[in-house]
């Protein structure tokens, strides 16, 4: 067919259809559409930006459509149950089921490639436990003057500005309701979290926001004040976040609203920016100094940071500031790098980071070395959904999990992937009113609080078909996974993991990372090494 048929196609017949007209007026309807249409092809022709639009008058718009609806094309009629792009439509089904209370078994057998690489299994007991609780629990700062009793499996961090209103009005709801936190996200506490009065883990990101002076700053006062309330239950500092490491974010001034003002203390008509790194620090011993001078305003309440590994020396100084100052956080919450975001520049989004598999067991590891390990409780997130994504996180060194895109399909996201453009079609990621007061609250919270009391459910059920009581007798000898279509290999004898003390007599452990880095780290600064200067300074070195 000839480029320029539909152009032609369509002057031709709304002559025609003018002629027609001038007998029956019923033709001017169509006279219209094929003006329209013979309009939208001439202007095509004469504008300039688009070739495309230029050789194929009107076609090329029914390309840009086709173009515009192509993922949810394939999500629904193309890929695969098992496609995790992010999620796939088995995981996410999977969560419907058990926020719904609906049935959530499966027929027939597994869709799993039971011998395909990677593909992984917990073993089982011929002497299954019995659990009569599936309400697991973790204590985070038991040394500290209010020690929080928290569930393994929380909601992690998303703010409000991120998500709607309505959306933080149900987690919250449904974290009181099932009795487990939630992560404020960076942009502070805001009425909407306070509403239900469920637990509340403040995150302070490099903004500050909810406690911060006018130049941006940090404020002891404004924290103080806030942190005190006894909803929130610890306080978390955001050095980093999985999904783009490094990189500060900003809120254009025109979606600072009067609310997203008041609950960040930032002036409306001006962008908000919350840059890369922070201001009330710059080395690891002034972080963990920031980190005691947090939980002492707080009125001691368990105080950590959450962090994405990067240089594996930046989190070596900080392990051994610890070790040198004896300055220890409560909690350190581990994001990987497959963890969600709002927005993000794609090559963050995809290519910076480590995953949250290495990035927890170094984490783990470091600590375990220093004989730290049982008096700093690990967190973790990075695409956790089900039982099973627990079960293979707490074996790998966690204490406990935290979810995000998770419970936002508990609250009945469809992974349409529209977050970045306010246009959210289920009310949850969007300030627009018009969408988010469609979402209904309290048939959400319940939403959130059954995905999480199945969820544990399900966990109880795997820890007692594995003979175990509690989910942190849970180790790396307890998942398998195939390695080659004829090699399997439990994770405690895929990976190395450190002995108690072992960075403690001098020597270095047989493992890479920390042959190449321990040594040079510094608890003074997040300098590189030497070594690593020496590479930096040319390509022939």
């Amino acid at each position: 067919m000839s480029r320029y048929t539909a152009y032609v196609a369509s002057i031709a017949l709304m002559l025609v259809s003018l002629l027609l007209a001038q007998a029956q007026p019923g033709w001017w309807w169509a006279a219209a559409a094929f003006a329209a249409l013979a309009l939208l092809g001439t202007l095509d022709l004469l504008q300039r930006k688009s070739t495309l639009r230029r050789n194929y008058p009107i076609l090329a718009h029914f390309r840009y459509g086709l173009e515009s609806i192509g993922p949810e094309m394939r999500q629904y009629f193309i890929e695969s149950d098992l496609a995790e792009v992010p999620f796939s439509r088995q995981q996410r089904a999977l969560v419907y089921q058990r926020a719904k209370r609906m049935n959530d078994v499966r027929p027939f057998g597994t869709q799993q490639d039971v011998y395909g690489v990677d593909y992984e299994w917990i073993n089982h007991s011929l002497a299954p436990a019995s659990i009569p609780s599936s309400d697991f629990r973790i204590v985070i700062g038991a040394d500290s003057a209010q020690p929080y009793s928290a569930s393994v499996f929380n909601i992690s961090a998303m703010s409000f500005g991120s998500l709607s209103a309505a959306a933080i009005r149900a987690l919250n709801a449904g974290a009181k309701r099932g009795g487990f936190y939630h992560d404020t996200g960076e942009g502070s506490i805001s009425p909407y979290h306070r509403e239900a009065g469920g637990d509340l883990v403040w995150e302070l990101g490099s903004g500050y926001f909810g406690c911060r002076n006018d130049d941006g700053s940090f404020s002891e006062e404004r924290f103080a004040a806030q942190a005190r309330d006894p909803q929130v239950k610890m306080i978390e500092i955001k050095l980093s976040q999985g999904a783009k490491p490094g990189h500060g974010g900003v809120l254009p001034a025109a979606k600072v609203s009067a609310e997203i003002s008041a609950t960040r203390g930032v002036p409306m008509g001006r962008d908000c920016v919350s840059p890369a790194r922070h201001s009330a620090f710059t080395t690891p011993l002034g972080l963990l100094q920031f980190v005691a001078r947090l939980r002492d305003l707080s009125g001691g309440k368990p105080t950590g940071f959450k962090l994405a590994i990067g240089h594996p020396w930046e989190w070596f100084g900080i392990a051994k500031a610890m070790h040198e100052s004896g300055i220890l956080p409560d909690f350190i919450v581990v994001d990987g790098a497959e963890g969600g975001t709002g927005a993000a520049p794609a090559e963050f989004i995809d290519h910076v980071g480590v995953p949250m598999h290495e990035a927890l067991m170094l984490v783990h590891n470091t600590l375990v070395g220093l004989e730290l390990r049982e008096r700093i409780r690990i967190g973790a997130a990075g695409k956790i959904v089900g039982a099973f994504d627990i079960a293979r996180t707490l074996s790998m060194g966690a204490d406990w999990c935290n979810a995000a895109r998770g419970y936002m399909f508990a609250l009945g996201c469809i992974q349409s992937m529209s977050c970045h453009t306010d246009r959210c079609p289920t009310g949850i990621a969007t300030q627009d009113s018009r969408r988010w007061k469609r979402l209904d609250v309290p048939d959400k919270a319940s939403r959130v609080a059954e995905f999480h009391g199945n969820t544990l459910h399900a966990l109880r059920d795997l820890l007692c078909a594995a003979g175990l009581e509690h989910p942190d007798q849970l180790g790396p000898e307890h998942i398998l996974r195939r390695v080659s279509p004829t090699e399997v290999r439990s994770l405690g004898a895929l990976y190395r993991f450190l002995k108690p003390g072992e960075l403690l007599g001098g020597g270095i452990p047989e493992h890479a990372v920390f042959q190449d880095f321990w040594q040079a780290a510094r608890s003074d600064a997040f300098m590189p090494p030497e070594n690593v200067l020496r590479l930096r300074s040319g390509k022939s070195n």
